[in-house]
């Protein structure tokens, strides 16, 4: 080879290593957009120890972590997120509340990986980051395929999140049989589950049932007639699941309320959205099994114990997340040679954090989850 040519190519090479050397050299800056004063003050601490702990375990010393204070306030997110944007940020992760969005859309250069889990009428540079109702209802469908479930009725709440498992509905494509839309005023409620289970039919179908065998001859019918009495109800109940999607006092309203109009989780499947291993479950215990898509526990438990070790407290669920979201901005930059754009969230990807896998496509991320159910005083997974 001519020695000329041998030259340009031992320059060309060397330019390419010393520029990727560089770009690898420069400061990965990332904003964080939480509240450290005012009443979110606590979860913006939790958030700051979490992200401060990626960084640890990363130990990359070109990963710069900016903090700002957002007191909540939408007004005070934008000029904060403005002055990271004048730095070089251009990456935020931030900010929690799905209402402090609302101004963020002026700053087009900037990425904000949001912690909320919803995700319309968000401006185009926001990726909701957040467990949302898509992802849970891909969980449940794997469930319904696995136990052959064919007549899912769907019992959905007047609330915040109701859009979202509305749009959410079609874009899974989940399969259901019916979708009711209740009231969780109590003096409502009951009246409204007894109209969806048929429960004044099946009780009145039960008294016609016991006076006809009064009214017959056949063989041993006080013995039918005494096990008839003992029952509620009889007939076919016409679902073979129920998805409730409602938390805390409400699921368990909900969940009261079919029990009391004769449908058991021992006959009907009892699916509910992610309830974050809510121990209040555990006590419930004529409701169970009870059955949920959520993170991976034991990596919760793990990352829990973790944190206790380091800050002598437990972390909440946006803590592991936001633990999760460092390691997936350096693992996509790291990816992109070091650089951030509009690109970073574009490509089809995969990340494993602490919550599970993530999945990227078209600034989008959503979450592979797990399954479980809530039995014998503990939460079993599924798969």
């Amino acid at each position: 080879m001519n020695i000329f040519f041998k030259i340009i190519i031992i320059i060309i090479i060397s330019t390419i290593f010393n520029t990727e050397k560089l770009i690898a050299l420069e400061k990965i800056k990332i904003g964080l957009l939480i509240p450290l004063s005012g009443q979110h003050k606590p979860t913006g601490e939790l958030i700051l120890k979490s992200v401060r702990l990626a960084i640890n375990k990363i130990d990359n010393p070109n990963i710069e972590i900016l903090p700002r204070d957002t007191m909540a306030d939408p007004k005070i997110t934008y000029e904060k997120a403005k002055q990271l944007g004048e730095s070089g940020v251009k990456i935020i992760i931030g900010p929690i509340f799905n209402q402090n969005l609302i101004y963020l859309d002026e700053l087009k250069n900037i990425i904000f990986l949001s912690l909320t889990n919803k995700t319309i009428k968000n401006p185009k540079n926001i990726i909701s980051a957040g467990i949302n109702a898509q992802s849970q209802l891909r969980a449940i469908i794997n469930f319904q395929k696995l136990n052959k479930l064919k007549e899912t009725i769907f019992l959905l709440p007047k609330s915040d999140y109701e859009d979202e498992i509305r749009k959410a509905i079609p874009q899974s494509n989940i399969k259901i049989k019916k979708l009711y839309i209740y009231n969780n005023d109590p003096t409502k409620l009951t009246k409204y589950i007894e109209k969806i289970t048929k429960y004044p039919e099946r009780k009145l179908d039960l008294k016609k049932e016991i006076e006809k065998l009064k009214n017959s001859n056949i063989a041993n019918k006080d013995k039918k007639i005494a096990k008839l009495e003992k029952k509620d109800t009889i007939g076919k109940i016409n679902f073979d699941s129920v998805i409730i999607a409602d938390f805390d006092e409400s699921l368990k309203s909900i969940t009261t309320s079919l029990l009391y109009t004769d449908v058991s989780p021992k006959k009907i499947y009892f699916i509910t959205l992610n309830q974050w291993f809510d121990n209040s479950l555990l006590k419930e215990k004529s409701t169970q099994p009870l059955y949920f898509p959520s993170i991976d526990k034991k990596n919760y438990e793990d990352f829990s114990k973790e944190y206790y070790s380091t800050y002598e407290e437990y972390p909440n669920q946006l803590s592991i997340l936001s633990y999760d979201l460092v390691g997936l901005i350096y693992y996509l930059t790291y990816q992109n040679n070091f650089i951030i754009d509009e690109k970073l969230f574009i490509k089809k990807n995969k990340f494993k954090g602490k919550i599970g896998i993530f999945e990227i496509k078209e600034n989008k991320i959503s979450h592979i989850l797990n399954f479980y159910k809530v039995e014998d005083n503990n939460f079993k997974k599924i798969f």
